[in-house]
């Protein structure tokens, strides 16, 4: 299905509310079409077209027939379907191409709109939420369009003149294909499948209580004691977990006096939400004290009682994973969750995706770079290293100065928004794309943490969700939402400025991560801050380099874990929650301890994702990937005409995007040819 047709109807974010129940679907009706009538249909149409492409004509009326019920029609009614709706004059199917491409846009895009107002007292900062906010949140009003294009045959009509071509198909055929064969293509990935509306009213309801226990899984740390009892962060400081920790403790590699006792402590607290043997109570609170090495909860002093949280982390993650179950069945070519994420969704099956990390991660490279960082730190690694942020221009720089800086230039949302027209133009844009893209782009204070969500129809607009203290800014919710900005260009140039409205979008989400990357990187640029240092394009390559590094093992405990559910699928929230530490301990000890010299660490399981965006995950490693190439080709083109360019491509497969964007297929090639001159020149 098209990246518009899943945010829509599934809501993107695939994942489980907390300890959700439905209704277990049974499977697909029998469409009662046998062999011999598809054979009739197709012996009728090819004798009505003599001249007619016989391959599609077959392959559209066995994909109009694999979608077809008995509720549908006898047999006798799809033959008699096929011979009145297969349109054979090529003038007529792409007029009927553009004409589909209108209702759509105008049922994705207001559709999304509607989705976005019914989760906005949930996800943005707009007062106390009230009890029924989440089940509007959870309400997809699109849920039963398709069983409704079913139902009035329109589905059909699609299926059988714009056929469903698979991942690896279209990397064959799609070699030769204009925009306009590209377009058909994506309609006919519309209807790939016959989910029944209950099930996506499910997985809506199930994503949107998910993102809520992630938006509120704040970490108060003005209350965190060290082993001394003792308070060591600011007492306004409440951190989102996992994106705030993790910056928190990139940002204290610059703190040369207490840096290395915050990053551990912070590291305490991951681990300890990692196994789940966080006290509860501490979760979104900031009502008592809280001591991450003995565990210890007090208030006034005096130690209180405070039950774990237990297994909530993978009860959310069982619960995501049985309502996908029930939605297997109905994708009879897609017919498990990890399929439809990697080959579908990425476009790129699962085992070349592990392949290509497993070389990566094995590289011999990450033991040269490992060995730079530690002179640099002037010590042994530390697990928490795997975010070490020293190659970045900005560590050089004192976190407080660019606090100062971020937040009297943003103090709201509304400044924000009103900068981002001159954000473009110091990038290089046009005064007429920079106001047309800034024009195109809402900034919404966000009640989690910062994510971007395009439009889906042209009169729309992407949105830019950001947090923002009272005091203004920060210089990590600037970097975030500098990031989040690239996503908006991205979807607002891949919606507007493509070749037809089916081609919107890229190939999968590591395209708009890139850029996403691209933008995060120039953020200091943005400030007016410069970087003199002459090594600083080597320093941006090990930078590049060490971030894979990480977010490569972290997509392997993901993926495992799916792969593990698959084979256990009675499992519990308690087995899950051991087989998950067991699993990033394997990862750790294969990958990490070999470098880091120490074994059995769990922290590769930290990431909110894992529980809120299930395979999502290895979406940023392909975006690291895809964000070196297309800075190594930024080098030698001019940059803003060229993300224009680029990001107009649309939904191609990743790897003939990758070639008419900078003219080479993605690999591990070029960013570990680069380490090595990287690593040469910082010895």
């Amino acid at each position: 299905m098209t990246r518009n047709f899943i945010l829509i109807l599934a809501c993107v974010v695939m994942i489980s509310a907390c300890h959700s129940t439905f209704r277990k679907q049974s499977a697909p009706t029998p469409s009662g079409i046998s062999d011999a009538t598809i054979a009739g249909a197709i012996k009728s149409i090819n004798d009505q077209n003599p001249g007619g492409n016989a391959a599609v004509i077959e392959k559209g009326i066995q994909h109009a027939a694999s979608l077809w019920r008995d509720a549908d029609g006898t047999p006798e009614d799809f033959v008699k379907f096929c011979n009145e709706n297969y349109m054979a004059d090529p003038i007529q199917k792409e007029a009927s191409f553009r004409r589909f491409s209108e209702y759509l846009e105008s049922l994705f895009g207001h559709f999304n709109k509607l989705s976005l107002d019914m989760q906005e007292n949930v996800t943005l900062l707009k007062g106390d939420v009230l009890s029924f906010d989440p089940l509007f949140a959870g309400y997809n009003p699109g849920a039963h369009l398709m069983n409704d294009l079913y139902e009035n045959k329109i589905a059909f009509i699609v299926a059988l003149n714009f056929p469903y071509y698979s991942t690896e198909e279209k990397n064959t055929s799609g070699l030769d294909w204009t925009p306009l064969e590209w377009g058909y293509a994506r309609l006919g990935d519309v209807f790939s499948s016959r989910v029944p509306s209950e099930l996506v009213q499910q997985e809506s309801k199930v994503a949107a209580e998910s993102d809520a226990y992630i938006a509120d899984y704040n970490i108060y740390m003005g209350n965190l004691l060290n082993k001394d009892n003792e308070k060591l962060f600011p007492e306004n400081m409440v951190l989102l977990s996992h994106w705030n920790l993790r910056d928190e403790i990139k940002a204290n590699y610059a703190n040369k006096e207490v840096g290395f006792e915050k990053q551990a402590l912070i590291y305490q607290v991951m681990e300890r939400i990692v196994d789940q043997t966080i006290p509860k109570v501490v979760i979104n609170s900031g009502k008592q004290d809280w001591n991450p090495i003995t565990n210890e909860v007090s208030v006034s002093g005096s130690v209180i009682e405070s039950p774990d949280e237990t297994d909530e982390r993978y009860q959310q993650i069982l619960n995501t994973f049985h309502v996908y179950q029930a939605v297997d069945p109905f994708n009879p070519d897609m017919n498990t969750a990890i399929q439809r994420a990697f080959s579908s969704g990425m476009q790129i099956p699962q085992p070349e995706v592990q392949k290509l990390f497993n070389e990566f991660l094995s590289s011999s490279q990450i033991q040269e770079v490992a060995a730079i960082i530690k002179k640099r730190l002037g010590r042994e690694l530390s697990p928490w290293d795997i975010w070490y942020d020293g190659f970045k221009a900005r560590s050089s720089f004192n976190e407080e100065m660019l606090n100062s800086i971020t937040e009297k230039k943003y103090p709201n949302a509304a400044a924000l928004e009103a900068d981002l027209e001159n954000i473009l133009l110091k990038l290089g844009f046009t005064k007429e794309k920079a106001t047309f893209i800034a024009s195109r782009v809402s900034v919404d204070p966000a009640r989690g943490s910062g994510h971007a969500w395009g439009a889906s129809m042209k009169s729309e607009k992407a949105h830019l969700r950001t947090r923002i203290p009272a005091s203004g800014m920060n210089y990590k919710g600037y970097n975030i939402a500098i990031h989040e900005f690239g996503h908006n260009v991205e979807q607002t140039i891949s919606l507007n400025e493509v070749p037809n409205y089916m081609i919107n979008g890229v190939p999968n989400t590591a395209f708009t991560e890139a850029l996403a990357f691209v933008f995060q990187e120039r953020d200091l640029f943005l400030l007016n801050m410069k970087d003199p240092n002459p090594d600083k394009e080597f320093l941006k390559t090990l930078d590049i380099f060490w971030s894979l590094y990480e977010i490569m093992g972290v997509s392997m405990v993901d993926m495992k874990m799916w792969q593990w559910l698959y084979a256990n699928p009675a499992s519990t929230a308690e087995e899950l929650k051991q087989t998950v530490l067991q699993i990033s301990k394997d990862v750790w000890n294969a990958y990490y301890a070999p470098v880091f010299g120490q074994k059995d660490q769990t922290i590769l399981g930290i990431y909110s994702h894992m529980v809120n965006s299930p395979m999502y995950l290895p979406n940023y490693a392909f975006g690291h990937l895809i964000h070196f190439q297309l800075e190594e080709h930024f080098k030698t083109h001019e940059f803003a005409p060229e993300v224009l360019r680029i990001y107009a491509l649309g939904q191609l497969t990743p790897n003939e995007w990758m070639k008419q964007a900078v003219g080479a297929p993605l690999s591990n090639e070029a960013i570990l040819k680069a380490a090595d001159v990287a690593i040469e020149k910082m010895k």
